[in-house]
């Protein structure tokens, strides 16, 4: 067996194309591998990724260090000059097994990183399974075509390029076929999928035709959607479907609209209370999610205290919440800039609230009976993904009824059925 890691960082795109390059480089025959697959989204996430390329070096001095990803497009040279790394592998090229293959040769060749624009169209990806995980991903859209003032990711991605329905459907099957119960569509700008292609074809139709003409998947569910682009189709399988999982998780970002103009967004604060209300009402009991920037340029006190409101006004339960971090290049970056303690303090107050909501809602549950998605022995996640973990050991990738009944560090616990 081939000794390659792979060390991921950011998205849930990224762990799937994660484990499209594990096989490309296990077929290729490589061994003593570091695979270090970047993000750009804030500087963070890229401290964290140089720091493991040092941990990566001094925990296996003998190994090849390749770095990809986000990061590593947008400013290669950035990564081509630490001392630890041997390859730079561009975003265009890492998914192909051609790139693996030329580093398995005696003298490695490996295409420089190259212009991500250029790229016009994204295939479809087999992947059978996918290491430490009883979820499976599946890349449907890649890039984004818009430009917020605060994100370089389409920089680092290109533009809005959707896999073929049938290519997707192809690979779900193979999923199902080898025992997975639950996949999530995954993309950088999910809900522009079908633009580019003939036809058009929007979200709401490839969500469609998976639950048609794949009947034996029990679950999918949708990773981040844009609250501006939600079509009539997908609002129906969102809210009428049982096997589209009740968690939407929408990138809204601020809950203030000067800050939401100022970052180029397509949405209003009001539009995200509504599309929650309608929502709700629609599918009593679902869950949302958010993403959320604390600190923007500009925002002050009371523009910050909009986005905390928005929490309890649109019923948001899972936060991910970002410290503003000034991304090269970007428009946000030349805005007049808030102190990093403040930006710091924000964020901490940000993740407060939500720990606040996501605390009332695990309350809310205990009593209740859910179908849980068992992940590694004693926990999983329940079709409103709230983590939980069971009494007893349970078969990864089993789905069981679990009585809920308690709550103990952000965790619901609960006891599987006989």
């Amino acid at each position: 067996m081939s000794d390659i890691d792979v060390v991921t960082f950011g998205c849930r795109l990224n762990i799937f194309e994660s484990e499209v390059m594990r096989r490309h480089a296990t077929a290729a025959g490589l061994d003593e591998l570091v695979i270090v697959h970047t993000c750009a989204v804030t500087a963070e996430a890229e401290r964290q990724a140089r720091q493991a390329i040092r941990r990566a070096r001094r925990a296996r001095p003998e190994a090849r260090i390749v770095v990809t990803g986000c990061a590593a497009q947008i400013t290669p040279d950035a990564y081509a000059g630490l001392a630890e790394v041997d390859h730079l592998v561009g975003n265009d090229t890492k998914l192909r097994p051609e790139t693996w293959q030329g580093l398995a040769r005696p003298v490695p060749a490996v295409p420089a990183v190259g212009d991500i624009m250029a790229l016009e169209r994204t295939s479809g990806q087999m992947v059978e399974g996918f290491e430490q995980h009883t979820r499976a991903f599946v890349q449907v859209q890649d890039g984004c075509d818009h430009r917020c003032t605060f994100c370089v990711i389409p920089y680092g991605r290109g533009n809005s390029r959707s896999v073929p329905a049938e290519d997707v459907l192809a690979q779900v099957r193979k999923l199902v076929e080898a025992g997975y119960k639950e996949v999530v569509l995954t993309g950088v700008d999910l809900t522009s999928y079908g633009r580019e292609l003939d036809g058009r074809p929007p979200l709401g139709r490839l969500v469609g035709r998976i639950l048609e003409e794949v009947p034996t998947l029990p679950r999918l569910r949708l990773s981040s959607l844009d609250p501006a682009e939600i079509d009539d189709e997908l609002f129906r399988h969102l809210t009428a479907e049982p096997r589209v999982m009740p968690h939407v998780h929408l990138s809204v970002q601020a809950g203030h609209d000067m800050i939401l103009k100022r970052m180029k967004r397509r949405h209003l604060r009001h539009d995200v209370i509504d599309l929650c209300d309608r929502l709700r009402r629609a599918r009593p009991g679902i869950v949302f999610g958010a993403d959320l920037i604390a600190g923007f340029p500009t925002e002050d006190e009371a523009m910050f205290g909009q986005s905390l409101a928005i929490v309890e006004e649109a019923g948001l339960t899972f936060l991910h919440v970002f410290p503003y971090s000034p991304r090269p290049g970007t428009p946000a970056s030349r805005m007049p800039q808030l102190a990093k303690p403040l930006v710091k303090e924000r964020a901490a107050r940000l993740r407060a609230k939500g720990e606040a909501a996501l605390d009332r809602f695990l309350r809310s549950e205990v009593g209740r009976r859910r179908r849980v998605l068992v992940e590694r022995g004693d926990r999983g996640h329940t079709e409103e993904f709230a983590p939980i973990r069971l009494a007893g050991p349970v078969p990864g990738g089993t789905l069981a009824e679990v009585a809920v009944t308690g709550v103990d560090g952000g965790l619901l616990v609960g006891q599987a059925a006989a």
